[in-house]
């Protein structure tokens, strides 16, 4: 588990292709490696990735031909800029919010619009992450954990103070941009769990109306 609250901005030193898998080498620039073994997990641009070989600037991973298929990581290059988190321990802050490191899926931002200081950018989602997507709520972009601004279909708003433009990769981002999405993973485990015993079910069809009122919710409620 990570917090979305990102360390370092490491860098892609190495890129090695293995078939269908990619083994990456990571420079991590000043990310504090003395507590991380071989075997840990390490988020890069928000994906949950594991340490293969440490080194004393960095680390070797394997990145699987799922992973590249479903994230921005297969768009690396060497010198690509990274975010980077450690694993979260039981005594650590937990800033931002409970992130997993598994990408639902790739968004594009749309728009960057300069507001004094800050920045705001409009991303899209795709279509079936819109509905795990809501205003005030948390999204994870590229590692970041974010609070959503506003919504509007499959677009969403997000506003960066400097801080974070700073310490992250978001201050290179334009339009046209690819980022990884993690949905809010409390949004993910409700709709499966109103779905009850239908989850079980191939074709349950998703969640409902018809399920929603068939879980007890009533029709005022909808």
């Amino acid at each position: 588990m990570f917090s979305g609250i990102i360390e370092a901005v490491g860098s892609v030193v190495s890129r090695e292709s293995k078939g269908a898998d990619v083994r990456l080498r990571v420079d991590t620039a000043g990310l504090d490696l003395a507590d991380v073994v071989p075997g840990d997990s390490i988020a890069v641009n928000g994906v949950c990735l594991t340490v293969t070989t440490l080194l004393s600037d960095g680390f070797w991973a394997d990145v699987s031909g799922e992973t590249l298929a479903r994230t921005v990581l297969g768009e690396t290059r060497v010198g690509s800029a990274l975010n980077l988190e450690k694993a979260l321990t039981l005594s650590t802050r937990l800033g931002g919010h409970l992130v997993t490191g598994h990408v639902d899926g790739v968004g594009e931002v749309v728009q960057r619009t300069e507001q004094g200081r800050s920045v705001k950018f409009r991303i899209r989602a795709p279509e079936g992450l819109a509905k795990y997507i809501a205003e005030k709520g948390s999204v994870c972009v590229d590692g970041v954990s974010l609070t959503v601004n506003g919504v509007q279909g499959a677009e969403f708003e997000l506003n960066i103070v400097p801080h974070t433009l700073q310490q992250t990769t978001m201050n290179g981002y334009r339009p046209g941009w690819r980022v990884n999405l993690e949905v809010d993973i409390i949004a993910r485990y409700l709709e499966r769990l109103l779905l009850g015993e239908r989850a079980a079910q191939p074709e349950n069809g998703g969640l409902t109306v018809g399920a929603l009122l068939a879980a007890g919710m009533g029709k005022s409620d909808l």
